[in-house]
């Protein structure tokens, strides 16, 4: 299981590289989302295989689209 608030990098599907927040985690799923396409209401379901994780992990609430947006920026500068 990741835990909620890895930062995490899919290696799969219609979401293939793009930087993503583990906003919930059970029964051997990850629940995904970055705050634009995939939001904090109706985060991707995906199998951890497809993720790769990050040695980040986000502390401060990711309870907003906006949060995770400003979390995730430096990802996507990098």
């Amino acid at each position: 299981m990741i835990p909620v608030g890895t930062v995490v990098k899919a290696k799969a599907g219609r979401d293939k590289e793009g930087f993503f927040v583990v906003v919930k985690s059970e029964d051997g799923w990850a629940y995904i989302a970055d705050g634009r396409r995939r939001k904090v209401e109706s985060p991707k379901k995906k199998n951890p295989i497809h993720l790769t994780v990050t040695n980040t992990v986000l502390s401060h609430s990711m309870d907003t689209n906006r949060n995770i947006r400003k979390a995730l920026r430096s990802f996507r500068e990098d």
